[in-house]
This record gives C-alpha cells, sequence and structure tokens, in this order.
C-alpha cells in the first residue's frame, strides 16, 4: 500500500519530514486528521517505529476513536499506539503513578456536577450568598489550576482580584475536600500529571523513553499546562508534530493559549512549519465568506483557504423584522428542502453563540413536528436516577469518595437523614466516613435504631463490594438489583416510570461498553463515562436538526447551516470598546462557525429580540459587514432551496397526514398487544405509535431487556421501552 498516495502535496511533506520539531498550521477542513493517520502509519509500516513509541493527543473522545479507527484500517492492529485525549492520557499515566504524590491509585475523577456540589456546600459554609461571587469564585479555581497556580501565587498574580478573602477560603477548602476524597477535578487530572512529571525524575524519564514521535491536534486549544507537558515529554527525543489554526482558537475562556501554536517557533528553533490551505469541505461561496471575515484578526499567522470544490449557492443573509420571524424563516426553509430537495433533518445545524436564543427556534420547530436535538441540553448520565447508580459506583472504586457516600447512604429512603449524616461527618474528621459506617456499633453517639439502619447500609456495601470485579455489566445489574435503584419508583407516577426505564436504558449501555471494551475494569468504565462530552453523542444515524452553540460543534460538519441572531452583543457578545483580543475570539468564534457548513450557509438576525423576559432593538453584527455581502433580498438569491409560500401551521398538518396515508384501515388490522408478548416486536415488524405515528422495528437486538428501536416514516430512528411506549403492532388481514 502507498501510504502518500491519498496525501496532497502540502500534506505530504510533513509525513516524510518526520524527525525533529514540526508545525502544521492546518486551516478549515484542510484533511488534518488524513495528515496525522498517514504519518503514523508511514512511521510504523515505513520507518519500522515500534507502534509502543508513537503518541497522538487529540481534544475529543470522539476525534480520538475517529484517528484511532483510521490507523487500524492502514496499519491492521496498532494496540500498542497511544492515541488518546490529553485527560484520558494523563489519567493513564496517574492511574499507574498518582501514589507517588500522594494519592491512591483508585481516585475518583469529578465531573463539573461534582465540582459545582462541593462549592455549593462550601458557599453555605462561608455565608457566600451573592451568585455573582460564586460565579467569580468557581471561574478564577479553574483560572488558577489552568495555569498551574496555587492559591497564593494566583492572588499575587491578580491584585485586583474581586473578593479575594472568599475566593482564598473556598479555594483551599475546595482542595482539602477533593484530597480527602482521594478525588481530582478535570483540571487536576492535568495538574497533578504535571507535577508527577516534574518531582518523579523515574516517572519522566520512563514516559520520555517511551514517546519517541509526539503528535498534538487542534494545538491551538492547548492550555499553559497541556503544553508544559507535551514539552516534557517530548524533550528527550525532541520529535513533536503539532498540527492546529490559531483561526480556530475558540476556547481562551478555559485556558487556551493562542500564544502556544504563535510561539512555538521560538520554543522549537530549528521547527519546520507546513501550512495546509487546501479544504476538502466547503464550497467556494463559503470559503470566501470565511476568509473576508478571519482577515481583520491580527493574531494570526498568514494563510488563506482555497477549495477545488464546486462555487456552491450564494451565502443567504436574512433580516428578520422579529425574532419569531426569523424562526418562523428557519423552519420553514428546513421544512421545505426536505420535503422538496430531499434533504434529510440531520443535514442541518442552527448554531448560536449561546443556547438563550433557541427557545424560540425549539418552539417553532415542535410545531411543525421536526424532530431535533440540542447539543448541550440536559444529558442522560446527568439525570438523578443515572447520577445516583454513578455514585454507587464511585463509591465501590474509591472508598473514600464522601461526595458519593453521602448521595447514597439514604437512597433509596433508609430513614438516614442529614442530621445523622452530618453526625457521621464529623465522627469521620479527616477519614472517609465509610470508616464510622462500617464500624458503627463502636461509636456511642446514635440510637439503637439509628445504629441497625447504618448497619443495613453497611451490609448493603459490603455486599455489593465483593462482586466489583466481576465483568462489570454483571456487576452493575447485581449492584442495581442489591440496592433496589430500578424497583423503588412509583410506578404510578408518570416521571417515575420515565425514571425506571432510563435506569434499564443505563443498563444496556453498559452491556454496549462491555462488548466494545470487553477487557476494562470498573475504573476504566467511570472515566470513560466522566470524560465523555456532548460532541461524543452526536451520530449519523440520529436523524434530527441539530441546534447547539459554536463552540460544541467544533469539529463537526453539516451540509446546511444557519448561523442565527446575529446581532451585536449577541454574536459578537463583546461591545465596542471592549479588549481587541475579546473581539479577535469572537471572530474566530464567527470563522469556526462558517466552516461547519459544506454545501450551504444562511446567515441570519432579528432588528427585535425578546431576550431574558426584555424585549430589545439590536444592530445587525459586525461581522455580516466585515463579510461583504451586498444584498439582503433572498429573493436574489441563487440558493436552491429557499423556501416557496409555505404556512407553517400546515407543516406539522402535512406530517401527521403523511402518517395517517401510510396506516392501514382499520378494519383491516389486528393489534398485538405488546405487553402480552413481546417477542412479536422483530425487524421488519409494523408498529403505530399515537403521537410519532407508523415505524418499523429495525433494531431488536435488545428485546430481552423489552427495549426496541423503531424507524418512524417521519420522525426517524427513536429506541423505546415496550413497558412504557404505547406502541401497536400493525397486522395485515
Amino acid at each position: 500500500m502507498d501510504i502518500l498516495s491519498n496525501l496532497n502535496e502540502e500534506q505530504i511533506l510533513p509525513v516524510i519530514n518526520y524527525d525533529g520539531a514540526v508545525l502544521v498550521t492546518a486551516g478549515a477542513g484542510s484533511g488534518k486528521t488524513r495528515l496525522l493517520t498517514h504519518r503514523i502509519a508511514y512511521l510504523i509500516l515505513e520507518k519500522q517505529v515500534p507502534a509502543s513509541n508513537i503518541l497522538a493527543i487529540t481534544f475529543t473522545n470522539k476525534a480520538a476513536n475517529e484517528m484511532k479507527q483510521r490507523v487500524d484500517k492502514i496499519v491492521g492492529a496498532f494496540n500498542d499506539v497511544w492515541i488518546s485525549t490529553f485527560h484520558s492520557l494523563c489519567v493513564k499515566i496517574l492511574r499507574s503513578n498518582i501514589d507517588k504524590i500522594g494519592y491512591s491509585k483508585n481516585f475518583s475523577i469529578y465531573s463539573d456536577a461534582e465540582k459545582k456540589h462541593i462549592l455549593k456546600e462550601l458557599y453555605k459554609k462561608y455565608n457566600i450568598e451573592n451568585e455573582s461571587i460564586q460565579k467569580s469564585i468557581e471561574y478564577h479555581i479553574g483560572n488558577a489550576k489552568n495555569n498551574n497556580l496555587n492559591v497564593n501565587n494566583y492572588v499575587n498574580e491578580n491584585p485586583f482580584l474581586f473578593c479575594e478573602s472568599d475566593f482564598i477560603k473556598v479555594f483551599e477548602s475546595y482542595e482539602f475536600e477533593l484530597k480527602k476524597n482521594n478525588a481530582l477535578d478535570f483540571d487536576d487530572l492535568l495538574v497533578k500529571t504535571l507535577l508527577l512529571l516534574k518531582t518523579d525524575k523515574e516517572v519522566l524519564n520512563y514516559y520520555q523513553t517511551k514517546f519517541k514521535y509526539i503528535h498534538v491536534d487542534e494545538f491551538q486549544d492547548t492550555n499553559k499546562v497541556q503544553y508544559e507537558i507535551v514539552s516534557l515529554l517530548s524533550r528527550k527525543w525532541g520529535n513533536i508534530m503539532v498540527v492546529g489554526d490559531e483561526d480556530q482558537c475558540i476556547y481562551g475562556w478555559r485556558g487556551a493559549n493562542i500564544e502556544n501554536i504563535i510561539n512555538f517557533k521560538k520554543d522549537f528553533p530549528l521547527v519546520k512549519v507546513y501550512k495546509l490551505e487546501q479544504n476538502y469541505r466547503s464550497t467556494k461561496s463559503i470559503l470566501n465568506v470565511a476568509n473576508k471575515v478571519i482577515k481583520y484578526n491580527k493574531q494570526r499567522l498568514d494563510k488563506t483557504l482555497w477549495t477545488n470544490n464546486e462555487q456552491g449557492t450564494d451565502v443567504v443573509l436574512y433580516n428578520a423584522p422579529t425574532d419569531r420571524m426569523e424562526a418562523e424563516y428557519i423552519v420553514k426553509t428546513i421544512a421545505n428542502a426536505v420535503r422538496e430537495k430531499g434533504y434529510s433533518y440531520n443535514d442541518f445545524a442552527i448554531l448560536l453563540r449561546f443556547n438563550a436564543p433557541s427557545r424560540l427556534i425549539e418552539s417553532y420547530l415542535n410545531n411543525a413536528a421536526i424532530p431535533y436535538k440540542v447539543l448541550g441540553g440536559f444529558k442522560f448520565f446527568e439525570r438523578s436516577e443515572i447520577k445516583m447508580v454513578l455514585a454507587y459506583l464511585r463509591a465501590i472504586a474509591n472508598p473514600c469518595d464522601n461526595e458519593s457516600f453521602s448521595r447514597i447512604i439514604n437512597f433509596p429512603k433508609r430513614g438516614i437523614g442529614e442530621t445523622t449524616l452530618s453526625k457521621i461527618v464529623q465522627l469521620a474528621g479527616d477519614k472517609p466516613i465509610i470508616d464510622v459506617i462500617l464500624n458503627i456499633q463502636s461509636f456511642s453517639d446514635f440510637s439503637t435504631s439509628v445504629k441497625l439502619k447504618i448497619e443495613e447500609f453497611a451490609n448493603l456495601y459490603n455486599r455489593i463490594s465483593s462482586k466489583k470485579n466481576n465483568r462489570i455489566d454483571e456487576f452493575v445489574k447485581f449492584l442495581i438489583d442489591e440496592a433496589n435503584l430500578a424497583n423503588c419508583y412509583d410506578t404510578n407516577n408518570e416521571d417515575d416510570i420515565v425514571r425506571k426505564a432510563n435506569v434499564q436504558e443505563y443498563i444496556n449501555s453498559v452491556s454496549e461498553y462491555v462488548t466494545e471494551n470487553p477487557n476494562a475494569v470498573l475504573d476504566d468504565y467511570l472515566q470513560s463515562i466522566t470524560l465523555l462530552s456532548d460532541i461524543d453523542t452526536v451520530t449519523s444515524d440520529d436523524n434530527n436538526v441539530l441546534i447547539s452553540t459554536v463552540h460544541a460543534v467544533k469539529g463537526l460538519e453539516f451540509k446546511v447551516v444557519f448561523i442565527a441572531a446575529l446581532e451585536d452583543g449577541i454574536f459578537p457578545m463583546v461591545k465596542t470598546g471592549e479588549r481587541p483580543s475579546d473581539i479577535e475570539e469572537e471572530r474566530r468564534l464567527m470563522y469556526v462557525a462558517i466552516t461547519r457548513a459544506k454545501e450551504t450557509l444562511f446567515l441570519t438576525y432579528s432588528t427585535r429580540r425578546m431576550l431574558y423576559n426584555n424585549e430589545k432593538y439590536f444592530d445587525k453584527s459586525r461581522f455580516i459587514d466585515e463579510m461583504e455581502l451586498v444584498s439582503e433580498n433572498i429573493k436574489n438569491s441563487s440558493n436552491s432551496f429557499i423556501y416557496n409560500k409555505l404556512n407553517i401551521s400546515n407543516v406539522a398538518q402535512e406530517h401527521k397526514q403523511q402518517a395517517m396515508k401510510n396506516m392501514p384501515s382499520l378494519w383491516q388490522t389486528k393489534v398485538a398487544q405488546q405487553k402480552k408478548d413481546v417477542s412479536l416486536f422483530v425487524n421488519g415488524t409494523k408498529v403505530l405509535h399515537p403521537s410519532f405515528g407508523v415505524g418499523t422495528v429495525t433494531d431488536d437486538s435488545k428485546l430481552t431487556s423489552r427495549m426496541v428501536t423503531v424507524t418512524f416514516e417521519i420522525l426517524g430512528a427513536k429506541t423505546l421501552s415496550l413497558d412504557y411506549a404505547p406502541l401497536q403492532i400493525l397486522k395485515n388481514k
């Protein structure tokens, strides 16, 4: 196989010039994933570099998995290549070595939800009720860690810090709670890895020797700590290739430092620099607009995207008098494109600077019966019933995790109230509260009846712990049954019925994880759940219009993109007079939004908008003028699917009529009740749902768990519980 045959001239050079430091500035859609995968394959197959000596780091699990699959396709078995996110890399290093800096290897990883819960308790403790102060403290804790500064150094570097005394108290207490719980938050995964590498020469030497060739994707998104980690790891061999695009650096608010890519040449003076400017994703019309916007930024390396793709349709600019008319326009255009032009719903993305303007768009999509998904919405693993199962799992994996024990000790309710829990925490002091729980009979601070309740929980904990080395899916099912986490809900309550179904679906998800990761242990599973990001949940199988912030779709692409609410003060969010660096980051965000589009781009804005219960008048975004779009008259656009005179109130009715048209007559139909015999719900079976219409069972692999996937004629695929979904089987006479 000729590894270089699928690369263009720009991509070949950084592949064959593999020794030393290499900087690749790769524009949006320029094939950088292809470059990275082929370079890894070239090192292994052509230069006989052992796979175990290669490290590749990217920023999302989705990107890492895609890279693994591509390398696997070229090279074959590649189990020894480390391809992961920064956080996953750090977890892997810490699981083997964190005991050298004073933690146990079974540490818990706290998500933002756990972090916020601890901070909430600390705000209560210190009587900090002002929400602005709370948000400021949370931001500065993260910012301090992203810059690898302890509380004193951070305060010294920020002499005008708002609420300094409260910040110091909360930060110090927060760090104490984490250490006591043997837990790390997301930022700690990076900070503790850097600390380990700096303080333990043996560990540093091991990984420096191991990783002879290091690759870093999305380098523009690295913060100070991440940059220091890869710099340390590459110091022995000096073979580091970083690929990035300073024009797509949009995470400054969480520590991403654009200077890392700008100054890479200073840090590695012998670096070889290459540009990837050919875009494979978008049309010429879309790239023309993107190039015009980004050229206004001063803090960038000079490059211009170009493509051999067709000219494509004009970029459409639409000015709506009101936000309602803007939402109506977007929904009508999507409905018409699906109905008349053969598009699927998952071809469309509606991008926003922040979530607030999405409410009205969602309302219009609902009214039109158009399926949609909000990226950044309420996640499955953040539902209360799922968080409770995960808390049990974390408590089993890490007995020092007081946060998890506090959640589960009285769930399901067993008569152990807040007063009792507070007393247990007080008696434990700096030690894990499980020490008190397991030895409750030796304490005279509780009544006999309370001791019996706590002892009952201790016995439950011991029974569950005894099975923790079983296969993960078997263990999870045992835990849920033993702790009664599914059957504790009221089957007469609609919300509880949904919660019970979600627990069942969770069991199914664990089974799927085990199928894909047969050798994984409990710590591996918990890590995968905690590090799961929004973008990892987006699949091409979902036939939904996607509504998202621009930040959340970095790395994705869509045939048709709407960038909505393009008004000054909304996008860009900063006002005139703000720092130039803030405006430049907003412009980079606009550039990212534009370059998500493959075929067609719509830009919409409203003169009058209801935002946060106030109706305001807005000027159009300054970025629109920078694009040099001449006409705002959509009738003059060459776009091929601008909506005709389509009545939005008729769209949903058309969907219902289409469903009825395909439905067998009632007198030709026999209905089989699913609760009597779920075995009838096999692939190919036609079913009727009172709201979703007619559909076909397309995946019966979970039938034993009373779950099936049904593809409906209008709304696409949905996975449903046969215990609760009102499905009827349609049979012709």
